[in-house]
Order: C-alpha cells, then sequence, then structure tokens
C-alpha cells in the first residue's frame, strides 16, 4: 500500500500497537516521528525501524506542538490504556487521556493536519449493552478507562464541527499480539503464566467473552482509515465480530504452546469487566474495506512464537490489560 500522508506522527508509537503501525507505515514509505513519554513504550521496539522518536508527553503543549512540525497525518495512541488501573488511577487516567487527546487536537489544528487517527475503544466505552455493539449503540461505560475515551471521542466530534479538524474515531476490540509483553491482557496473561511456569489465572468462572483481534489487523484498519477520504467525526469499529469465551481462549493458548493439561486457577472477577463483548464491523468494511485476515488460533501461534523468543526477565513487565 502507497501512504498518501507522507509525514506521520505516532503518539505511543513505543508501544504495544505503535510499534506494528510504525512499522506498516514505514514499510508503505512514510516518513515517521514517535512521540512517547516511554511509561509504556521501549525504544527498544522500534530497533532497526527507520524513524524519528521524540521522547515527550502528550499533555505538553509545547512538546507536542515542535512533534507536529512539519507533519501532515496523526495517529493518536499514546494513552492511559488500563480499564482496572484507571479505577484507582483515577485522576491520572483522565489527565492523560482527555487532557493529553485536548492538547493533541488544538495542535493538530493549529499545524493544520490533514487527518487525525483517534485510537478508542469498543467494549469500554459502549459498556453493557447486548452484543453485537456497533456505532450506533449508545455509549454507557463502566470505567473510568471508558468514559475517559469516550470524552476523547466527543472532543474529536467537537474539533472536527468547530475547527474542521478531519478527525476520525477507531474503537479497537481487544488487541493482542507481539510487543505486548508490558500489557496485562489475557492473551499476554495466558502466554506469560506457561512461559514463566505459573498457573494461568482465570478471573470469574471464564464465562466473559471477547472480541479478540490481532495487531496486524489493527494496522490494516489505520493505514486505510488514513487513506479513505472520510466525513471528519466518523466513527469505526475494528473488531472480528466473533465472540470467544476468557476459557475457550485460554484453551486455545494452552494448545498453541503445545501445553494442553496446563493448569489454571479461578479468581474473583474484576471491578470494571463486561461480561459480554463482541462488535459489528460493518461500516468499517463498508467505509474501508476493512475484514480481519488473521484467525485466532494462527494469531496465537504467532504471538506465543514472539514471547517464547523473549528474554525471560522481560516477560515479567506490566502495566495495561486489552
Amino acid at each position: 500500500m502507497e501512504i498518501t500522508f507522507k509525514s506521520v506522527l505516532v503518539t505511543g508509537g513505543c508501544g504495544f500497537i505503535g510499534a506494528s503501525v510504525v512499522r506498516e507505515l514505514t514499510a508503505c514509505g512514510a516518513s515517521v516521528r514517535v512521540l512517547d513519554n516511554m511509561s509504556r513504550g521501549w525504544r527498544d521496539n522500534l530497533r532497526d525501524v527507520p524513524v524519528e522518536i521524540m521522547q515527550g508527553d502528550v499533555r505538553d503543549a509545547e512538546t507536542v506542538s515542535r512533534a507536529l512540525a512539519g507533519i501532515e497525518a496523526v495517529v493518536h495512541l499514546a494513552a492511559y490504556g488500563s480499564v482496572t488501573e484507571s479505577v484507582t488511577g483515577l485522576a491520572e487516567n483522565f489527565d492523560v487521556n482527555v487532557r493529553g487527546t485536548v492538547t493533541m487536537l488544538r495542535a493538530a489544528t493549529e499545524h493544520d493536519v490533514g487527518k487525525f487517527v483517534f485510537a478508542s475503544s469498543g467494549g469500554a466505552v459502549i459498556g453493557p449493552a447486548a452484543p453485537p455493539v456497533s456505532e450506533d449503540s449508545i455509549p454507557r461505560p463502566l470505567s473510568p478507562y471508558g468514559a475517559s475515551k469516550l470524552c476523547g471521542e466527543a472532543y474529536c466530534h467537537a474539533f472536527a464541527g468547530s475547527f474542521g479538524l478531519p478527525a476520525v474515531v477507531l474503537r479497537f476490540a481487544n488487541v493482542y499480539g507481539p510487543y505486548s509483553a508490558h500489557k496485562r491482557g489475557a492473551v499476554t496473561n495466558f502466554i506469560k503464566a506457561i512461559l514463566l511456569d505459573e498457573p494461568i489465572v482465570i478471573y470469574g468462572d471464564g464465562s466473559v467473552t471477547r472480541d479478540f483481534i490481532h495487531v496486524d489487523d489493527i494496522c490494516m484498519g489505520i493505514l486505510e482509515s488514513l487513506q479513505r477520504d472520510l466525513a471528519p467525526g466518523t466513527v469505526l469499529h475494528l473488531a472480528t465480530g466473533v465472540e470467544t469465551t476468557v476459557s475457550t481462549l485460554a484453551r486455545m493458548v494452552c494448545a498453541a504452546a503445545g501445553r494442553n493439561e496446563y493448569p489454571l486457577r479461578h479468581e474473583p472477577p474484576r471491578r470494571g469487566e463486561l461480561e459480554r463483548n463482541f462488535a459489528n464491523f460493518a461500516r468499517a468494511r463498508a467505509m474501508l474495506g476493512f475484514s480481519p485476515r488473521v484467525t485466532l488460533r494462527e494469531g496465537l501461534r504467532r504471538t506465543f512464537a514472539w514471547f517464547e523468543a523473549q528474554d525471560r526477565s522481560a516477560l515479567r513487565q506490566t502495566s495495561s490489560e486489552a
């Protein structure tokens, strides 16, 4: 794919999703600059990638303005990205996800950016709605994290309406894949448990469901959203439309590791989490040509192989859940 925008800023580009997005953008010929405060990202994630890395915070207006100099498009991934941590870290969650996003939007407007892609969350924003959720579902976030992402979406609409900023909102399903050793999502936790010879912990009875999507498919959706002529304020779900229970996921991870009889341990359910969630991506398919290509079985095989190749000490990094 040849990218329309030749200079792209990726916030949080040294993190999990960012590391893959940056690789895809550079492979398409884009000149990429990364802005990351390194609280949840690592420069090593982008070693051997031709990219400019600026260490700084999206909440700092002067830093953001410098990062946007000469930039044509923005992919805003930087976030305080945890449901459970947002309950205990309410102020920081708001500060990073809301104030940081407004700082980015204001600067993007001042620099006349040609496209602003905002990473949101399907399940966390919509909350307890009957699945499959879609762009027409009424948002009722259960967690401060979901509320902060909904605020970010609202500001994207406001900047599109008031300033004409071509902002696009992408609501991600539960993303997994390489460069996620610091995450605390189910896929990462299960794989790390096996590699560290610890029992797999399942919160609740295992009947909770999620829509698990490989990061390569998320990257495809992001790149298409940069290419397509979308109305400012467009909201799209990037998901697989497949509902998978956590118990089924655990069995699939064990199978990917060749450890079908691996021990499982159940703990009480966590606050702020949904019982069921998966999404309808029909609008993204119609507007972006989006269609997930990586099956969960294949994606777990690839992800386990990546984790298996890492130093065991790195597997003890933790920060946020998917």
